[in-house]
C-alpha cells in the first residue's frame, strides 16, 4: 500500500516534516509512505500556458497512492500557503487524482492547540476536493517544541501510540474502500 505523505512547512527542522519521519518509521504492515516536498511547487497562476513540472511530479505521486498522510502546521488559524497551493494544482488536473481517495492528518505546532485549528480548516478545503478525511485519532502534539528530543524523536508516548493508530486506520479505510470497488 503506498501512502503519499507531505506538509504544508517549509522549514526544515519542521515538528510537521519530523512527524511524517515518525510515521515512516511507525509504519504498518505492508504499507510504504513517501514524503513529498512541496517547496518546489509554483504557485498558482491561470496564466501559465503549460503546468509546471514539479506539479506534474506531485499529481504523478497523487495518481499513484493508495491514500495519503498530511501533516500540517497552523498560521493565523489556517492550513499554510504552500499546502493549500499544492491541493489546488492537484484540484485542476483533469482526472482529478484526490477525489475519493482517504487521507489522515495529523499537526503539532508549539500553541496549546497543537494546530487544530488548521485540521478544520484542512477538513472544509477536504470537502471541495472529495477527498475523504479520517475522523480519528485525532492527533493535536501541543507545545512540539517540548515533545521531540534534537534528534527529532517524539518523546510523547500518548502521541507516538495515536500515530500508530492514526496509520492501522488509514489502512484498515483504504482495504475498505478497495473491497467496494
Amino acid at each position: 500500500m503506498k501512502i503519499l505523505a507531505f506538509t504544508g512547512s517549509l522549514r526544515k527542522e519542521s515538528f510537521n516534516l519530523k512527524l511524517l519521519k515518525i510515521a515512516q518509521k511507525i509504519v504498518v504492515e505492508d504499507m510504504e509512505i513517501e514524503i513529498f516536498d512541496l517547496s518546489k511547487i509554483p504557485f498558482y497562476n491561470q496564466d501559465l500556458e503549460t503546468v509546471p513540472f514539479e506539479v506534474n511530479q506531485f499529481i504523478e505521486a497523487i495518481k499513484k497512492a493508495d491514500g495519503f498522510l498530511i501533516a500540517t502546521p497552523e498560521y493565523n488559524y489556517s492550513i499554510p500557503p504552500v499546502l493549500k497551493n499544492a491541493l489546488d494544482w492537484a484540484s485542476l488536473d483533469d482526472a482529478e487524482p484526490l477525489s475519493g481517495k482517504v487521507a489522515a492528518i495529523m499537526s503539532a505546532s508549539p500553541s496549546m492547540l497543537g494546530g487544530a485549528r488548521a485540521q478544520y480548516h484542512l477538513r472544509q478545503v477536504a470537502v471541495g476536493l472529495d477527498l475523504i478525511i479520517l475522523n480519528y485519532p485525532e492527533i493535536f502534539i501541543s507545545k512540539a517544541h517540548d515533545k521531540f528530543d534534537v534528534d527529532g524523536n517524539l518523546k510523547d508516548e500518548f502521541g507516538l501510540k495515536m500515530i500508530k493508530d492514526l496509520l492501522i486506520n488509514l489502512k484498515e479505510n483504504i482495504e475498505q474502500k478497495k473491497k467496494v470497488q
